[in-house]
């Protein structure tokens, strides 16, 4: 059975690319096979897996246009197993130009719905707002994992986050659950950290992942050399970090 799972907070710089990246690797890593979803028009996931997104000549955005099949804009990702469907900066005017269809919020649905079978994961990485295309991102799914960041402002919005998806599981996706949220750029020296983690049990009871994901300079550097962290620095503590997470989910899941 497979598991589509969208990365979202509105929020921007809390770690979502770097998680919907990293999960998706070592998810790879683990056996599974995975193909991840950039539908942010930034392309970070992009190309943080080495891609120049400013030259790609097809990708997501022709897709939702119904100019291409999904499956002609997948490459390979960074394992042989993991597959990618990038996101170009065209991607900005697909809010307006599928405005006018009819079925505007399943695009990415519909769309996913005949290649979910070939993978045991479909990650969608979504634009840090509740755009069209995250809302695509959120209907598309089966479950959201939402990154929060260990900073004071963390909580702010997540509430009107959650109310987005409760009023998609209400009107489109009765099924959809909340995964979990998972803490990044914790620094356990800081005060602040212990704060916002025990705020975020207000928010999730029984759905914060035990892992955190720590602030950690490796993390942050292998985006800019095109890799993952399993394949920059494998033994970084945020490489054994990603890869817990990936071991939670996968423990998570088959239990449920």
């Amino acid at each position: 059975m497979s598991h589509i799972i969208s990365v979202v907070n509105q929020k921007g710089g809390v770690g979502k690319t770097t998680t919907a990246v990293n999960l998706s690797t070592y998810l790879s890593y683990l056996g599974k096979s995975v193909l991840l979803v950039d539908v942010d028009p930034q392309a970070n996931a992009t190309s943080g897996l080495g891609i120049n997104h400013r030259t790609l000549d097809k990708s997501i955005y022709q897709v939702l246009l119904g100019r291409l099949p999904l499956r002609e804009v997948m490459i390979g990702g960074d394992l042989k197993n993991h597959k990618l469907v990038p996101a170009s900066p065209a991607l900005a005017g697909a809010n307006i130009d599928l405005v006018g269809d009819p079925e505007r919020e399943f695009k990415l649905y519909n769309l996913l719905q005949p290649v979910k079978d070939d993978f045991d994961f479909v990650i969608v990485d979504c634009p840090p707002s509740l755009d069209l295309l995250t809302i695509n991102g959120i209907v598309a799914a089966d479950k959201i994992l939402i990154p929060v960041q260990a900073e004071y402002y963390a909580l702010e919005g997540l509430g009107q986050l959650l109310e987005t998806i409760n009023l998609v599981k209400e009107n489109l996706r009765p099924n959809l659950e909340i995964l979990g949220a998972v803490m990044t750029m914790y620094d356990k020296r800081n005060l602040l950290s212990q704060q916002v983690m025990d705020e975020l049990y207000r928010y999730f009871p029984a759905k914060i992942f035990r892992v955190v994901i720590p602030r950690n300079v490796r993390l942050t550097e292998a985006p800019s050399h095109g890799k993952s962290i399993l394949h920059y620095d494998k033994n970084s503590k945020g490489a054994k970090s990603y890869e817990r997470l990936a071991r939670e989910i996968l423990e998570h899941l088959s239990s449920a």
